[in-house]
């Protein structure tokens, strides 16, 4: 019997038959109407990344939103320097540093699109939609890294991009995406005090009018966290939402953010979201973004398909 990471392994590299036969089924995830799919960065604590099409196919989900480290570690890339600012470390510290910036940016300009059709292959010949690139734009990233950005989601016929950033780069990003007339949505947080940060609905509209490319990646459980009612807000512009983060969150209150827990555990209307979108057959794909910490006894695998099966038992309700 293989084990699950040699069955990542082969997912990711061989044929699209080869693949399907390595499996018990090709996974199918869209409930009643509603996608259900996953952020990558739900497997982040100690899955390697060869293993996603194998742990995705083992829970049955069909759909993925990947985040662009990801993808970039599956096609090769070296690793990315690891902390912002250099502190009090070593000139050799610093020098290393540097040596990985320079060999990541030498990598990326000498990537082509076949880079990155590889990797989006791995996952469509296990029968997986890679629908979303995650790709975070913080305070310093230059333009043309953010063009590199839409020059990966377009090799990979991604429906849209998800991003962490600033009311400020989303100014920048609108002509880019323009260009590339790829959908980018501004991923919320829950932070309503920081004017660049989207939390606020006023936020969300302010960069939505930036450009018909510009929209939502709408995160219900920082949402609501924040203070608001996600059911309204996706009524109102479920044609700009990119994709929906499902997560189980409580409300901020007397100063102190709301804890991220299992799903069930906190009060983000998770449930009334799922019906809302069987109900209206809106076509967005909701991903599970796992964020609680994974109990001594678990793992991110096992807990990502606890949240798929909560989501599935409310769909099929």
């Amino acid at each position: 019997m293989m084990t699950r990471r040699e069955l990542g392994k082969l997912a990711l590299a061989a044929a699209p038959l080869t693949v399907r036969s390595a499996f018990a089924a090709v996974p199918n995830s869209k409930i009643k109407g509603v996608q259900i799919g996953v952020q990558s960065y739900s497997f982040r604590q100690g899955v390697p990344k060869t293993e996603f099409v194998a742990d995705m196919v083992k829970i049955g989900l069909s759909e993925i939103e990947i985040m662009s480290g990801d993808v970039e570690a599956l096609a090769g890339a070296p690793p990315a320097p690891q902390g912002g600012g250099r502190g009090q470390r070593t000139p050799e510290q610093i020098a290393a540093m540097d040596a990985q910036r320079k060999a990541l940016a030498d990598w990326r300009t000498a990537s082509t699109p076949a880079t990155f059709e590889a990797v989006t292959k791995g996952f469509k010949d296990a029968g997986i939609d890679v629908h979303i690139l995650c790709y975070n734009m913080g305070r310093q990233i230059a333009d043309d890294e953010i063009d590199y950005a839409f020059r990966m989601a377009k090799a990979m016929k991604v429906k849209a991009m998800s991003s962490s950033s600033t009311v400020t780069i989303a100014k920048r990003v609108a002509p880019i995406a323009d260009k590339y007339k790829i959908m980018w949505g501004g991923h919320g947080h829950d932070n309503v005090t920081d004017p660049e940060e989207f939390a606020k609905p006023e936020t969300f509209e302010a960069i939505m009018a930036m450009s018909k490319y510009i929209g939502v990646n709408l995160d219900i459980g920082h949402f609501y966290a924040a203070g608001y009612d996600p059911i309204p807000f996706i009524q109102k512009n479920h044609t700009r939402i990119t994709n929906i983060h499902l997560k189980d969150r409580n409300r901020n209150a007397d100063g102190k953010r709301g804890a991220n827990l299992p799903w069930g555990e906190a009060t983000t209307p998770i449930k009334e979201v799922l019906l809302l979108m069987r109900k209206e057959k809106y076509p967005i794909p909701c991903n599970i973004e796992m964020e609680y910490a994974v109990p001594k006894d678990s793992d991110p695998v096992a807990e990502v398909a606890k949240c798929y099966q909560f989501a599935k038992k409310i769909l099929e309700s």
